[in-house]
C-alpha cells in the first residue's frame, strides 16, 4: 500500500515538473500559470466531470492578479471547455466551471493560464442551453395572447393575465438542455416539469414551439416531448405533501424567472415564487435549476423565506413502468426511479429523482405521482432529477442498464472529485 502511494506521488510529481518546464503555445497570450490537481477517488470512469473553482479562492490567496476575462484551461496539452459564471448579476465573475475526463482512480494536473489584463474570451461548442421566450407586439384578450411574435429574453415577470394555454410563452415556460436531454416547466399555476427527448446532441430548444402550438408532441428530426404530465409531478416538480396529496406551487402573489447562465457547458434558471400560499403557510420560494454538459441530471436548489413542514417531489405514476428504489442502505444519496415504455412515443424511458438521505422523510404516492417527501434544513433543500430516453444518441435501452447508470450516478454524488490549487 505504501509503495503504491509513493508511486502515485512520483507520477504526479513528474507530470507536474514536466508541465512546469515546457511552455505551451497559448502562454504567449496567457502568460501566468496556475496548477490544479484533480483527483478521482472512485474506481469508475468519470466523463465530462464538472469542476467548479471559486474565483475568490484564487484572488484572495496566491493569485491576486487573476483575470476572469482572459484565461484558458489545459488538460495536459489539450485545451478544455470552460466558462465564467456571474451568479448574482453584479457583472463580477464569481466562479469558473470546466469539464474534464477522469479515469478510475486517476489524479491529473490541469493548468489554468491567464493574462493579468485585458479581455480574451474563448469560444467553445455549445453543449448546454437555457432560454425563455414570450410573445411581443400582440395583446391579451380574455387571458389568451393574440398576435405578435416570440422574443427570447433573459428575465420575465409573469403577467397576471397569463395562464395555461394562453399562447404567451413559447412551449409554455422556460427550457433547459444538455447534449443528452432537454426539460421545460410550465410557468403558470401547474409548475410541473416535462421532458424533451433528443435524438441528436445539438441544441434544439431554440427551434421548438415556434408555430405557437404543441407540434413538439409529435416525433421530429430532433426528437419530441416524451412525457404526459397531466395533474402529476411530471419529473422532479416542486410540491408540498399535504392531506395525502402532492400539491404543486400553484397559488402565488407573483412569479419572476431569470436565465442566470446560458453557457457552453453549464446553464442555470432561477425562478422566484413570491408569496407561495399553501396549507396556511406563506413563503417566498426560490428555485435554481442547473444542467451540465454531457449530463442528464438537473440539480434543483431551493431556498425558502419561511420553513415549510416539508417539500416533496416525484415522478408521474404510469401503469407501463416499473418502480425502482435504491438498494444501498449506506449511500448518502438515494433514488426513486421508474422505467418502462412510458414515453408518449410508447418507447422506453427512465426517470429518477435523487435525494440526500439526511433530508428523507418518507416514500409515498397519490393518485397521480410516486412521491418522496423531504425535510428542508436551514430553509434550503437540494435534490436532482433525470430522464434517459432510449432514442437519445447511444441511449440506455434496458432496465438493467438504467439501474447500473443510477448506481454510478449516486456513487459520484457520494464521492465528489477532489480539487487542489497548487
Amino acid at each position: 500500500m505504501i509503495n503504491r502511494i509513493c508511486w502515485i506521488f512520483l507520477v504526479v510529481f513528474l507530470v507536474w515538473m514536466t508541465s512546469c518546464t515546457r511552455e505551451h503555445p497559448l502562454q504567449k497570450e496567457f502568460p501566468s500559470v496556475i496548477k490544479m490537481q484533480i483527483s478521482n477517488p472512485l474506481m469508475i470512469n468519470r466523463a465530462d466531470e464538472p469542476v467548479t473553482i471559486q474565483i475568490k479562492s484564487l484572488t484572495e490567496t496566491k493569485y491576486p492578479d487573476f483575470n476572469a476575462g482572459a484565461f484558458v484551461i489545459l488538460d495536459g496539452d489539450q485545451e478544455i471547455a470552460s466558462q465564467v459564471n456571474d451568479l448574482d448579476g453584479d457583472n463580477e465573475a464569481d466562479e469558473i466551471v470546466f469539464i474534464c475526463d477522469l479515469s478510475a482512480g486517476e489524479t491529473k494536473i490541469c493548468t489554468l493560464l491567464y493574462a493579468a489584463e485585458g479581455n480574451n474570451a474563448r469560444t467553445y461548442t455549445k453543449r448546454t442551453q437555457a432560454e425563455i421566450a414570450h410573445k411581443v407586439n400582440g395583446k391579451f384578450v380574455k387571458r389568451e395572447y393574440i398576435g405578435g411574435e416570440f422574443k427570447n429574453v433573459d428575465f420575465l415577470r409573469v403577467p397576471p393575465e397569463h395562464k395555461d394555454h394562453s399562447w404567451f410563452i413559447r412551449y409554455e415556460g422556460p427550457g433547459w438542455e444538455s447534449d443528452k436531454v432537454g426539460y421545460r416547466f410550465y410557468l403558470d399555476w401547474r409548475n410541473a416539469v416535462d421532458i424533451f427527448g433528443k435524438k441528436a446532441p445539438e441544441m434544439i430548444l431554440q427551434n421548438v414551439g415556434l408555430d405557437g402550438f404543441d407540434s413538439y408532441h409529435e416525433m421530429s428530426d430532433w426528437g419530441m416531448d416524451v412525457l404526459k404530465v397531466g395533474e402529476s409531478l411530471g419529473i422532479g416538480s416542486i410540491a408540498m405533501w399535504l392531506n395525502d396529496k402532492a400539491e404543486r406551487v400553484a397559488e402565488t402573489d407573483s412569479v419572476t424567472c431569470k436565465i442566470v447562465i446560458n453557457g457552453p457547458i453549464q446553464s442555470k434558471i432561477r425562478t422566484n415564487y413570491h408569496g407561495w400560499a399553501i396549507g396556511g403557510l406563506k413563503t417566498d420560494l426560490t428555485s435554481c435549476l442547473t444542467i451540465n454538459a454531457g449530463s442528464r441530471l438537473t440539480k434543483c436548489d431551493l431556498r425558502m423565506s419561511v420553513m415549510p413542514e416539508n417539500i416533496c417531489t416525484g415522478i408521474v405514476k404510469l401503469d407501463s413502468s416499473n418502480i425502482i428504489l435504491s438498494s444501498d442502505e449506506n449511500s448518502a444519496w438515494k433514488y426513486l426511479a421508474t422505467y418502462g415504455k412510458q414515453s408518449l412515443a410508447n418507447d422506453k424511458l427512465g426517470m429518477a429523482v435523487l435525494f440526500n438521505n439526511d433530508d428523507f422523510i418518507k416514500l409515498t404516492a397519490d393518485n397521480h405521482s410516486h412521491v418522496v417527501v423531504l425535510q428542508p434544513k436551514n430553509q434550503r433543500l437540494n435534490y436532482y432529477f433525470l430522464a434517459a430516453w432510449e432514442k437519445e444518441p447511444a441511449g440506455i435501452s434496458t432496465e438493467e442498464q438504467f439501474v447500473e447508470y443510477l448506481k454510478k450516478t449516486i456513487e459520484k454524488l457520494n464521492v465528489p472529485v477532489d480539487v487542489t490549487i497548487l
